[in-house]
């Protein structure tokens, strides 16, 4: 028997509260960044980071005892001293500019879509985050991955922690992941364009360019992640862009944030600085194309230590280029990936 269109079936709720759905919301996400530049906060933040089976694969009981009884009872003093030299008033450069991304990116997409950010480790919570919009009514959801080269140990631990999330829902959103963007037309013109200005504004003329990638442990090339080669096509394309720009210099790759006694991936940005400086080197500019954002890895480990390595061994001038960041080249690239991946949503 077919009910009445005006009658209400019997199990309805007359009180029923009303839900918030259809919205559409993107969630930037970065790695992350302590609280503050103390020992305690850092010891929190690497506490977390370092427990990630993506991180380190070394197997659990062969690899807490170290971390809990050696790494973060030494290392995260040091840190902290480290990420007080590049401190800033509003907080660490990553979360300063991660804000300032979603910012730009909100006023870009207007009011029709939601844009936030989040950290992989610390805060703000990428799992809170996800909860978050789905309960205000932002059910379809594009994670964003701030890394433009794939790794195991960077976008898919995000998604990861992006599943996780969703297990805890019983009503889940949507959800759509941003592809990595390592030899994307916006990323590559992004970069030639913003780099190409940045040199331009020195008040000397390099002799060479350093593309400083993020290191990883050389096992994993071998494991089969795509990051090395990830890396490696950027710089070609990007120096298919840029060379012609820059005529006069050269181009070098390498890899920086070296930790523990393993093999990593080669050469080592600190040991480059040191060899090109002795070689006859004397200006010297290092970018660090794989970072979306500023932070403790380009803002100290680059601009600070990198400047000391290359004087220590002969340099006269360095400079450490500033990243995409929340700069004009880098909001278009960010917009037109973005507007992409919403295709079919908006």
């Amino acid at each position: 028997m077919t009910r009445p269109p005006h009658e209400k079936p019997a199990h309805a709720v007359a009180d029923h509260p009303k839900v918030a759905t259809g919205g559409i919301a993107v969630l930037l996400t970065n790695l992350g960044t302590p609280d503050a530049p103390d020992a305690k906060s850092v010891k929190r933040y690497l506490g977390q980071f370092l427990s990630d089976r993506r991180v380190v694969e070394i197997p659990p009981l062969a690899w807490q005892p170290i971390l809990r009884g050696i790494i973060l009872n030494t290392r995260p003093r040091k840190s902290a001293e480290a990420y007080a030299k590049v401190w800033e008033k509003g907080g660490s450069p990553l979360d300063v500019i991660a804000a300032e991304q979603a910012r730009l990116l909100q006023q870009r997409l207007g009011e029709h879509i939601r844009v936030e950010y989040a950290m992989r480790y610390g805060n703000p919570d990428m799992g809170e985050a996800i909860a978050r919009l789905k309960e205000r009514g932002y059910d379809r959801i594009l994670l964003a991955p701030l890394y433009p080269q794939y790794c195991a140990a960077t976008t898919a631990t995000a998604v990861d922690a992006a599943g996780e999330a969703l297990a805890k829902m019983r009503w889940q959103p949507a959800l759509r992941t941003l592809p990595p963007y390592y030899d994307d037309s916006a990323y590559i013109g992004a970069l030639a364009d913003d780099l190409e200005r940045q040199v331009a504004a020195l008040d000397f003329a390099p002799e060479m360019l350093l593309l400083s990638f993020h290191g990883m442990p050389l096992r994993t090339l071998e494991r089969g992640d795509p990051y090395h080669c990830h890396c490696q096509k950027t710089a070609r394309l990007l120096w298919d862009e840029l060379g012609p720009r820059l005529r006069g210099m050269e181009m070098r790759v390498c890899f920086q944030s070296r930790f523990g006694p393993a093999k990593w991936l080669a050469p080592a940005t600190d040991e480059t600085i040191e060899r090109v400086a002795k070689a006859g080197t004397r200006r010297l500019v290092i970018a660090a194309p794989g970072f979306s954002a500023d932070c403790l890895e380009t803002r100290e480990e680059l601009a600070i230590q990198g400047r000391e390595q290359f004087e220590a061994a002969g340099g006269e001038q360095f400079a450490a280029l500033d990243c995409l960041n929340a700069s004009e080249a880098g909001i278009d690239m960010l917009e037109a990936l973005v507007r992409r991946e919403l295709s079919g949503w908006i």
